[in-house]
């Protein structure tokens, strides 16, 4: 890859869960229709409590409806697959790249830069055991080998891909510090504990962001912000 090859790498954010999702549609666009760009990377945040159900999951169990109703929770459908999701008080990444850059971009050489990069933050990870499953209603309920785990066997990085047009987006949830008393209900599982890593949210994206810079030195990557001005630019998804 030469240094004529340019990756986006937009500022982190903490918009509703409908805009992050208009806004990953959006670097996939890009992504697609703009030749230079071979890939983008977004950390991100959710304002209040999300959760995001799989492109391909049919049902939405009723006492999430109830949750809904009642303002305990918010919910939107990815574009990427997979089962349920939490966010709340976790990392969001999301990571598009063309076709012909998967066997680069592929869960395995993604996973190795998260276990590489945790590693030097105090936290073990590994990949999970289940090379197929079918969907799930929690996601972290699972672990396959595209997923990592702690020492522990709790979950901590669930991805799923979503492809259009030669191009991917690969979403991945890292939690950090779920609310066990709202996973609880919705999940009926106990929540991973929150990482003792002594890091904020924000020092730890910063972390993944530079690791990232330096597993890939032959990408001229561009910085951009999003800001309150060119969110209206994005427009919410329909599935």
């Amino acid at each position: 890859m030469g240094i004529e090859n340019q990756a986006l790498i937009f500022s982190t954010n903490n918009l509703p869960g409908f805009d992050q999702m208009a806004l990953d549609l959006n670097s996939l666009d890009q992504t697609i229709s703009n030749p230079e760009i071979i890939l983008t990377l977004r950390f991100y945040y959710w304002t209040g409590d999300w959760i995001s159900i799989g492109y391909h999951q049919k049902e939405i169990p009723l006492h999430w409806k109830n949750l809904l109703s009642d303002g305990e929770i918010n919910i939107v459908r990815r574009p990427s697959g997979g089962g349920a999701v939490l966010h709340s008080g976790g990392i969001t990444y999301a990571l598009t790249f063309k076709k012909n850059y998967y066997k680069v971009f592929s869960y395995e050489m993604v996973n190795n830069w998260l276990i590489k990069s945790f590693r030097e933050l105090g936290l073990n990870l590994k990949h999970g055991n289940l090379r197929k499953s079918s969907i799930k209603t929690n996601c972290f309920g699972t672990s396959l080998v595209s997923d990592l785990v702690d020492n522990d066997g709790f979950k901590r990085i669930g991805s799923a891909q979503f492809r259009k047009k030669g191009a991917f987006l690969q979403h991945g949830e890292i939690q950090t510090n779920p609310s066990r008393v709202l996973w609880f209900k919705l999940f009926k599982e106990e929540a991973p504990p929150k990482l003792n890593l002594e890091l904020t949210n924000d020092e730890i994206v910063q972390h993944l962001r530079t690791s990232f810079l330096k597993n890939n030195p032959n990408i001229n990557f561009k910085n951009i912000a999003i800001d309150d001005k060119n969110i209206k630019n994005f427009h919410a998804p329909s599935y």
